[in-house]
């Protein structure tokens, strides 16, 4: 199992109102799941997601992240099991803008230590795959949205991650560049990955293979996809 959480609670506090964002999360992702994630702006759907993916910790409940109890981890702990198992991909890209498109992509290696060969080398390979090649001394001020999204993915997927975890990852594209991302995520889960995506759209949640909804910090029904686009 990847993921598994119990009673998972999140409530953020000031002085005058106490804000319950999620309440009691059950969750199992077993590896290779395609899961979408949906609901209303507001409903718990990012938090879910940033405790998913050890940016945040929960404030009570279970977390189970590869068989290891992660919920009261420390910074330093999950920032460990962050860089070598989860890639990013968020709507807002999120790329570095004074970093070329190959800098942007090489970064997680570098956090991880590989030697400048091996970062040439796999770098090389996922911009190939991404159409990117010709870019890459580009700046991200110089590609259009849904280069950057692709560039964006390919710094995901370039430390070849466990799992990718997607915030509306379509969210500030036109639908052809859209369908593009949608495609590349079909891709990498078809290899094996795990996906977990947020996504407003029935659409692009219909790639998945399992829809979750959530309501009000609540879990309030699943979905299960008897066929599911690729």
């Amino acid at each position: 199992m990847l993921i598994q959480t119990k009673d998972l609670k999140k409530i953020y506090t000031t002085e005058e109102v106490e804000t319950t964002a999620l309440n009691n999360i059950d969750l199992q992702i077993e590896q290779g799941e395609y899961v979408a994630i949906m609901g209303p702006s507001g409903c718990g759907k990012s938090t879910l997601l940033n405790i998913l993916g050890l940016i945040d910790n929960p404030t009570s409940g279970e977390y189970k992240f590869l068989g290891k109890d992660v919920a009261d981890s420390s910074e330093r702990k999950r920032a460990g099991l962050r860089k070598s198992n989860i890639g990013f991909i968020f709507q807002s890209f999120n790329l570095i803008d004074e970093l070329t498109v190959f800098e942007n992509v090489e970064l997680p290696l570098l956090y991880l230590g590989f030697s400048a060969a091996e970062r040439k080398k796999r770098v090389s390979e996922v911009l190939e795959h991404m159409a990117l090649m010709p870019r890459k001394n580009h700046f991200p001020q110089q590609l259009s949205g849904g280069q950057q999204q692709r560039v964006a993915v390919a710094r995901a997927v370039v430390a070849r991650p466990k799992l990718i975890l997607a915030d509306e990852p379509t969210g500030n594209l036109d639908s052809t560049h859209g369908e593009e991302v949608m495609n590349l995520l079909g891709e990498l889960h078809g290899g094996g990955t795990t996906v977990v995506m947020v996504t407003h759209s029935q659409a692009y949640a219909e790639y998945s293979q399992r829809i979750i909804y959530l309501f009000d910090g609540q879990v309030v029904s699943e979905n299960i996809q008897k066929k599911f686009k690729l």
